[in-house]
């Protein structure tokens, strides 16, 4: 079956200036969620505006050059000005900030709909502050950094948008919106009795995006240093080794170790390439004779590519029936988010070794996060599956990596708020299967 291309919309990140106070020492968290500083005295400020009839929006410093839409990050105030051209007969206004995840199953029929958050004020109302309007209003809503569903707490997921098409599928969305909702009175006969006025409501609403920025708490290591004893490659804590005994299909055969190595935090910048080390070990017939489906034989000819290293991402979206909210539904799909590139590091007697590293693509901008019955989560898949898997000496190869792809670099000069994120733990033979599927259980 062939991979399901992405159609996640590109989500720029809001603008940030670097803290004019030095940048304080990271704590020992793994990664912290940052918010970026909305004004800057070296940069000139920015607005989007929006017009409706008789009202013009302006929001300040929220416009992210190439974007159609306002961008906003982690417990960002919402800040503007209203003005209006007609304030006559308006007898109120209000503003709203509105969130809402969208969980959609086709064919089933099941559909959930979850508030993510909801904040407004009353800008002006003739009730209480007298019969004229001013011609400009100024309001602040900050957005929160987390919701509970009532059953548990989630900090406030990004915009976000994709679907699994055909039967069984699933759409989910997250949005949010800000409502400006202006009453007035309509214009009435002096005939008419004023126990019968009546009111109108003109509304404007604006989408807009919301993209909390994330960095690793360490910067990507140094490369492992090569050594011409323990397989090639000196020991570092700094990297984390993730070993596969690959068993020999012929009879007294000499099985094959495979060692993955990454940096040991597991947490990267989508903007950065992820860099890593791969060994193969066993005796030097065993080694010969896997020589053409190592990645050795992909840098002679690209098509023959048996050895890959993928970056995949995994959507699973859980609408459970509330007649039988027992029963597992849950429903995924998996992306190619990225690929490794691989170079000959060196080789010994029963050894050889690569080096390379894995480009996440362009089209990403959000790294993993969880909501109420919405996971998106990341993992690094190596692999390596010959075209007739009957005539190659080992079984075949497939290790699972969870990792966690951040908006920002470790140098990146940010605010930090503190929030954390965790790596979720690497998966145990059994779960490998699921934690990369496809389709839906």
């Amino acid at each position: 079956m062939s991979e399901p291309q992405r159609r996640q919309s590109r989500i720029p990140i809001p603008p940030y200036t670097p803290p004019e106070s030095p940048k304080p020492p990271l704590p020992v968290s793994l990664a912290h969620r940052m918010a970026s500083r909305s004004r800057s005295h070296s940069r000139p400020p920015t607005e989007f505006v929006k017009q409706g009839k008789n009202l013009v929006l302006r929001l300040a410093g929220v416009q992210v050059p190439g974007t159609e839409l306002p961008v906003y990050g982690l417990g960002a105030a919402v800040e503007g000005t209203l003005e209006l051209t007609k304030p006559e007969g308006i007898t109120s206004i209000e503003v709203k900030v509105e969130g809402t995840l969208q969980l959609q199953e086709i064919a089933e029929g099941g559909t959930d709909i979850i508030q993510l958050c909801l904040e407004s004020a009353v800008l002006w109302s003739k009730h209480i502050e007298g019969p004229i309007c001013p011609s400009s209003l100024s309001f602040a809503l900050k957005l929160p950094k987390s919701y509970s569903d009532r059953k548990k707490t989630f900090s406030l997921p990004p915009t976000y948008s994709e679907h699994l098409a055909g039967v069984p599928g699933f759409t989910a969305k997250i949005n949010y919106i800000i409502h400006i909702i202006v009453n007035n009175q309509k214009p009435t006969s002096s005939l008419v009795k004023s126990a019968f006025l009546g009111s109108s409501t003109q509304s404007l609403s604006i989408p807009f995006m919301y993209s909390p920025r994330t960095r690793p708490a360490t910067a990507i290591p140094p490369p492992l240093m090569q050594a011409s004893t323990n397989l090639g490659l000196k020991q570092s804590p700094q990297w984390r080794m993730f070993e596969h005994r690959m068993a020999s299909r012929m009879p007294g055969g000499q099985d094959v170790t495979s060692r993955f190595y990454i940096p040991a935090s597991r947490i990267f910048c989508l903007k950065q390439s992820i860099p890593f080390h791969l060994t193969f070990s066993s005796s030097a017939f065993a080694l010969a004779s896997l020589l053409p489906f190592l990645p050795i034989a992909s840098l002679i000819s690209p098509k023959n590519q048996h050895t890959k290293i993928e970056l995949l991402r995994q959507s699973v979206v859980d609408v459970r029936s509330k007649a039988h909210a027992e029963v597992k539904t849950d429903m995924w799909r998996v992306d190619c988010i990225g690929r490794g590139t691989f170079k000959r590091a060196g080789d010994g007697p029963d050894w050889i070794s690569f080096v390379g590293e894995i480009s996440v693509n362009d089209n990403i901008t959000l790294g993993g996060f969880k909501a109420s019955g919405l996971t998106v989560k990341d993992c690094i898949v190596l692999s390596m599956t010959p075209p007739d898997p009957v005539k190659c000496p080992v079984r075949e190869l497939r290790q699972v990596v969870p990792v966690l792809l951040t908006t920002d670099t470790h140098e990146s000069s940010v605010l930090d708020e503190a929030s954390v994120h965790s790596v979720p733990s690497t998966p145990s033979e059994n779960d490998q299967r699921s934690e990369v599927g496809h389709g839906a259980t």
